[in-house]
């Protein structure tokens, strides 16, 4: 081991359900944890709260924390580092081991989990911030189109990129009534604004800190991971119209070329029934919900990549 790794204690949280339960078939890259990381491996769990136990418990012990798993994992272990009451002595690290890993992109994580380990080993610690929200801390949320489909999704039995193209027709079923959107402390096109109000029917909205929403999506070519606002998103357009220009808005070419962008430290959005998801779990439908930023809340290793500064504010 070399860098912060190499002088303090390390825990390893694995979700064993994760990628069809891939870590169960894998003792190799068990072994290989224990050999590079010299952590302590913990796979005896899985449940969303329990992840979130284990990973409060964790800092108690060790000042590295690192989660093994897809998405969702890396919300739970950050929750329970957030939790802990140790997130400015704890660093936090991502091994991918899931089925979408939307959020190790905007880290030049690479997918494979023997390259990620390795880099992780001889990486960075970096400040990046969260946004808090319905009494959690998350890095991606989507309000509409987006979120009704991940509600349908999770109904299913079909996991992964299939459930989430079939769960698709639901898009059509996504209300396009007016909304208000509350923004404070941003900027937009036009400049910076102290308070901003917005009446949008939009289809779907996209509020994150990071880049990357679900398999390689880039939701926010903007965000970046420190510079303390909120990416805001808005995508104002009939559904037909949006299955049109996926592909624009998957390369994140529409949101650049659309005025619907916007940061922000804090927004509220107002509605009736807007379905809400957050960190890829779908919560259900509500009239409002809060979003405000917590700058350089949690210290990130990040591999000693150009790749891995890219949607930071500094290189440094």
């Amino acid at each position: 081991m070399k860098g912060i790794l190499a002088t303090t204690k390390v825990a390893c949280l694995v979700n064993p359900k994760a990628a069809n339960s891939k870590w169960l078939r894998r003792a190799r890259l068990h072994t290989l944890l224990l050999k590079i990381l010299s952590c302590q491996v913990h796979d005896d769990f899985g449940e969303p709260r329990t992840t979130t136990e284990k990973a409060r418990e964790a800092c108690q012990d060790c000042r590295v924390v690192v989660a093994m798993g897809g998405d969702g994992t890396v919300a739970d272990v950050i929750l329970g580092i957030m939790e802990s009451g140790h997130a400015g002595q704890t660093s936090f690290g991502v091994i991918p081991f899931g089925s979408g890993n939307a959020f190790r992109k905007s880290f030049g994580i690479p997918k494979n989990p023997k390259r990620a380990v390795k880099l992780l080993d001889g990486g960075n610690t970096r400040k990046i911030d969260l946004m808090e929200t319905c009494g959690r801390f998350a890095t991606f949320a989507s309000i509409g189109a987006t979120a009704l489909i991940t509600g349908e999704k999770l109904k299913n039995k079909i996991h992964g990129l299939w459930g989430h193209l079939i769960a698709g027709v639901k898009i059509f079923s996504a209300s396009r009534e007016v909304k208000t959107i509350m923004l404070e402390e941003g900027s937009d096109r036009q400049g910076p604004f102290l308070k901003k109000t917005i009446k949008s029917p939009f289809l779907d909205c996209i509020i994150t800190k990071t880049n990357y929403f679900g398999y390689g999506w880039l939701t926010a070519p903007y965000a970046r991971v420190d510079d303390g606002y909120l990416d805001i998103n808005l995508f104002e357009m009939k559904p037909l119209v949006y299955l049109l220009l996926f592909p624009l808005i998957y390369s994140g070419i529409y949101q650049r070329l659309s005025g619907g962008h916007y940061k922000a430290r804090r927004a509220v959005i107002s509605g009736k029934g807007i379905p809400i998801q957050i960190n890829g779990e779908f919560i259900g439908n509500r009239d409002q919900i809060e979003f405000r930023v917590v700058p350089r809340a949690i210290n990130m290793i990040v591999p000693d990549t150009k790749q891995a500064v890219k949607y930071f504010t500094s290189p440094n």
